[in-house]
């Protein structure tokens, strides 16, 4: 039987964590393609809320679900730092093979050493395209029409490995940060139990070949970019309001006060089937145009109208186009920071 240990934090890994999880259960009735998550390495209990609650990381969360239900010993480690008591840690459960998804640390040769198949980590780009911490931000943000994932055998360099699988998605140009993640993260899992199955059955990993093409790389986040430039285009801005769902969010100000875009649609797209919606202005960018019931609040651009859904003044609920405008007088017309 094949021993992984699973590495991961956020949701969308906890997600892949769960289809790997009851896909190793059913692997039991197959006996030559029999995998088991031994371990979850995770990152430590965050500090939430006005009493410091310390609150498990998603994949934590539902790894200790996970042993309640079936009355599993999956062991959480939740090292802050990879050195040696945790590598022992690591050792002492003599596991195969890491599996690796938005786990967030530098991993180094002593670490892989632990595992006899080395590690595999699923990446949500075709790479070598977007190499690093963002790859599914920035397919959103360049309005990309396709995008996927690639399983790679883990190396020392920044997602650098040989793919050992890919597969590609279309974009529509309505998808988020976190609904593309999530499609990311589940169809990627599937392709992880593919192969976690092939290594129990063949004793190695399967074939894999060098990433082709120009590398690119994905920057940080901040929690500043989520200001809007309303001199952008249209399209630019709906592509950086969904990239940036759920994190960090987009902004603007009116008269020093932020007001959050939380949902929006380039009116070009509205326009081919509503032609009461007008494509663009004169007005300056950041210019409120008007309020049209059906649609949504429409604000001049750089290039092009955009037609809000969503808003949220700082400090307030989030609330739909028709409740905002219900106690905003003399919105229409103002021209937002």
């Amino acid at each position: 039987m094949l021993r992984v240990i699973y590495g991961g934090s956020p949701q969308a890994s906890s997600k892949a964590l769960e289809l790997i999880l009851k896909d190793s259960w059913m692997s039991s009735s197959t006996p030559e393609q029999q995998y088991k998550i031994i371990g979850v390495l995770t990152n430590p209990p965050s500090t939430q809320g006005r009493h410091s609650d310390l609150i498990p990381t998603e994949v934590a969360h539902y790894a200790q679900i996970w042993n309640e239900a079936r009355d599993d010993g999956i062991v959480i480690l939740t090292p802050e730092h990879l050195k040696q008591e945790a590598r022992e840690q690591i050792a002492a459960l003599h596991p195969d093979i890491f599996v690796c998804f938005a786990y967030g640390h530098i991993l180094g040769p002593k670490f892989f050493s632990l595992f006899r198949y080395g590690g595999i980590n699923l990446h949500p780009s075709l790479l070598p395209k977007y190499r690093g911490a963002t790859p599914v931000n920035a397919a959103i943000l360049n309005c990309d029409k396709e995008t996927g994932y690639s399983i790679q055998k883990m190396a020392l360099g920044i997602d650098e490995g040989d793919v050992i699988a890919m597969d590609k998605t279309t974009l529509t140009g309505t998808e988020t940060a976190e609904s593309l993640l999530s499609r990311c993260a589940l169809h990627g899992a599937i392709g992880i139990t593919n192969i976690l199955r092939y290594i129990a059955k063949n004793g190695k990993l399967p074939p894999a070949f060098q990433q082709e093409g120009e590398a690119s790389y994905c920057t940080i986040i901040k929690k500043e970019d989520g200001k809007i430039n309303w001199k952008l285009s249209a399209e630019k801005i709906d592509a950086q309001i969904r990239a940036y769902t759920p994190w960090p969010g987009c902004f603007t100000t009116l008269n020093g006060q932020q007001l959050r875009i939380l949902k929006a649609r380039d009116a070009a797209k509205v326009a081919l089937q509503d032609n009461s919606i007008p494509k663009n202005t004169v007005a300056v960018p950041g210019t409120v145009l008007s309020y049209n019931k059906q649609r949504g609040i429409l604000i001049q651009t750089g290039d092009g109208v955009l037609i809000v859904t969503e808003l949220q003044w700082q400090a307030k609920k989030a609330m739909d186009y028709k409740s905002f405008m219900n106690g905003a007088r003399g919105f229409i017309g103002t021209v937002l920071d």
